[in-house]
């Protein structure tokens, strides 16, 4: 279980050392970027060499793994998804914000907001959780999607493998607004400044076997992207 008020950063490995300036501290925040992201790079080691590949995933801030559960899902034939299970991963969620344009080449720069989670994977075996977070993989693309949709069949689940991620040990840097020219660049009066970037999305498309109107959990999604 979590709570807000636990530190980020508890550990040596997910110490923040360098722009020490960038570090949030609040775990509210960290939920927020998992709210808003929709890729996770999980990086694990893979026989002799290291693996670093892009997931769909979820949070669930009152899962059962110390400081909440980080869940990634795979088909159970997957070489990396058995690789993971009981050994050591680093899970990083990354959200692009805006291009930082400076009066150099050396304070350019991104606005992001970035976080490290590592921790032990853990398979989950419990066949209530494993719905629970199938489920929240779903809802992290279009909330409120999962309800709509049929039940999973046996085979479909038998074919799917999740893991969890405790969030104990994690770690967020976020950076914001213009560039930090010294002052010298500054008065020789180059132009400087940053370029705002958002995720938006397109209008929707149809399967060409889709009856009725776009239900409403994807068109509230549309509209949730538009207002950002």
């Amino acid at each position: 279980m979590t709570t807000n008020a636990a530190p980020l950063s508890p550990t040596a490995r997910t110490t923040v050392r360098r722009g020490r300036e960038r570090v949030v501290d609040a775990r509210e925040r960290l939920h927020d970027l998992f709210a808003d992201g929709l890729v996770a790079h999980v990086g694990v080691v893979v026989g002799d060499h290291p693996l670093v590949l892009p997931c769909a995933y979820a949070v669930d801030p009152a899962g059962p793994d110390e400081g909440g559960s980080l869940y990634v899902h795979g088909s159970v034939a997957s070489v990396w998804l058995g690789a993971a299970v009981g050994s050591t991963v680093c899970v990083t969620v990354t959200e692009l914000d805006g291009l930082v344009t400076a009066r150099s080449a050396f304070h350019h720069s991104m606005n992001y907001r970035s976080a490290v989670v590592i921790g032990t994977a853990r398979l989950v075996e419990d066949e209530a959780e494993r719905a629970r977070a199938l489920d929240l993989v779903v809802d992290q693309m279009v909330p409120g999607r999962a309800a709509t949709l049929r039940p999973s069949t046996r085979k479909e689940l038998a074919a799917t493998a999740v893991l969890a991620v405790p969030l104990h040990e994690a770690s967020m840097k976020a950076r914001a607004g213009g560039p930090n020219d010294d002052a010298e660049d500054v008065a020789a009066g180059t132009w400087a400044g940053h370029v705002p970037l958002r995720r938006v999305a397109g209008a929707v498309v149809p399967a060409p076997e889709a009856d009725g109107p776009v239900p409403e959990d994807v068109a509230a999604r549309v509209r949730d992207l538009a207002a950002r």
